[in-house]
């Protein structure tokens, strides 16, 4: 008799669920597994200090508990989503497409204003944001366009793409959120880039990206405000990213220790956008490196295996997906780092906020989805250049 490991799941077994455990990568689920459990474990770290800021709250883990449900709701999120056919997957990204952009539109007369920005719609014990969703959902209904664009049959992909994108942002600055604005426009222009769209159409594209960030600067005043904060430390008041830079120096390169961190009582946010100067005060460069190496994991691996898809829109909207999480990491690092004005953006599945949570479930479920090895999906297909040649 022979003992070993047995699988959960035969390969002959032709049950949905056993097809999608051979055929998901598993790689990337576990990574971002891996970061959903950072992400609980540094709500832990962070809780006790956040609710200093509101006397109401008396439980120390009262963040922690509700992290806890969030990262188990994105969860079912991720792994209901990765479920679904690349049909499948367009047809949600276009209802929540749809949803988002009316709950925007809608934001400034129901929305509750924080900070000055109108962002969040108020449900009760908890608030939505609908810009996070509206993120996965805008990349892949416009690689669908452009998809559709390159079949020729007369489909106006682009106009469509571009009239979404242009509604997008436009609902972003009424609220106003510059820094999902810019994130937006960053990922719609790779998307842009990898559907085999011509270069003259890029230069064009960056112009008018370009000529965008100047009017924002001139139209924004805190815009104004957070880049003079940048240039100018001196000049201005940087409590927020002093106090955010000291705790990762404090670190060191093992940290403090486990509930030993001092900095994160004097930043606020600490639990949202600066939950990355959390972990490495108190858990020093080890996490800091663990942290960004499953990123660059994720995006890597990721953006190899949507290279090799044979489906256009497949390619070019898991891509995107991917490129979508890594830049939002890299700007909520950067800005931790102080190499950065601060955007008010989240570190994708570890930063508190239930829509962010949610909402990198939706993005990494269709994500998987897009990437499962399915009869056909990785056989060569068209070459970029091909496709670029494809499209008027």
């Amino acid at each position: 008799m022979t003992h070993g490991y047995t699988p959960a799941f035969s390969r002959n077994d032709q049950g949905p669920i056993a097809k999608w455990f051979w055929t998901v990568d598993r790689g990337l689920l576990g990574a971002a597994l891996g970061l959903m459990g950072l992400g609980v474990a540094l709500s832990f770290a962070s809780s006790p200090a956040a609710i200093l800021v509101d006397e109401s709250i008396t439980d120390p883990f009262h963040y922690s508990w509700r992290m806890i449900v969030w990262a188990t709701m994105g969860l079912g999120i991720m792994l209901t989503t990765s479920l679904l056919s690349p049909r499948g997957v367009r047809r949600i990204a276009v209802l929540a497409l749809c949803g988002a952009l009316l709950v925007m539109a809608m934001l400034p007369f129901i929305g509750d204003t924080v900070k000055g920005a109108a962002r969040w719609i108020n449900l009760g014990p908890f608030s939505l944001q609908p810009s996070e969703f509206a993120k996965p959902a805008l990349i892949v209904f416009a690689a669908w366009m452009f998809a559709e664009t390159q079949k020729g049959q007369g489909v106006p992909g682009v106009s469509i793409a571009f009239g979404f994108y242009a509604a997008t942002v436009f609902l972003l600055l009424i609220q106003p959120d510059i820094g999902q604005t810019l994130l937006i426009t960053t990922t719609f222009m790779a998307v842009f880039f990898m559907a085999g769209v011509p270069l003259k159409w890029m230069a064009v594209l960056g112009g008018m990206v370009l000529a965008g960030v100047f009017s924002i600067y001139f139209l924004f005043e805190h815009v104004r405000v957070r880049l003079a904060k940048f240039i100018t430390p001196g000049a201005e008041d940087t409590h927020q990213v002093d106090r955010a830079s000291e705790a990762i120096r404090a670190g060191g390169v093992f940290g403090r220790g486990v509930g030993e961190g001092v900095m994160k009582r004097h930043v606020p946010d600490l639990h949202t956008d600066f939950i990355y100067s959390v972990g490495a005060e108190e858990f020093g460069l080890v996490l800091s490196l663990t942290m960004i190496g499953l990123y660059a994991f994720i995006v890597l691996r990721g953006m190899s295996r949507a290279m090799k898809l044979n489906d256009p829109f497949e390619q070019t909207a898991a891509a995107g997906l991917f490129i979508l999480i890594g830049l939002q990491a890299c700007i909520n690092v950067a800005v931790n780092l102080n190499l950065i004005p601060t955007k008010g953006m989240t570190l994708p599945f570890i930063s508190y906020g239930g829509s962010s949570m949610l909402a990198m479930g939706l993005t990494m479920g269709f994500a998987l989805a897009l990437t499962r090895r399915r009869p056909g999906a990785y056989e060569p297909g068209t070459s970029l250049p091909q496709r670029r040649r494809l499209l008027p």
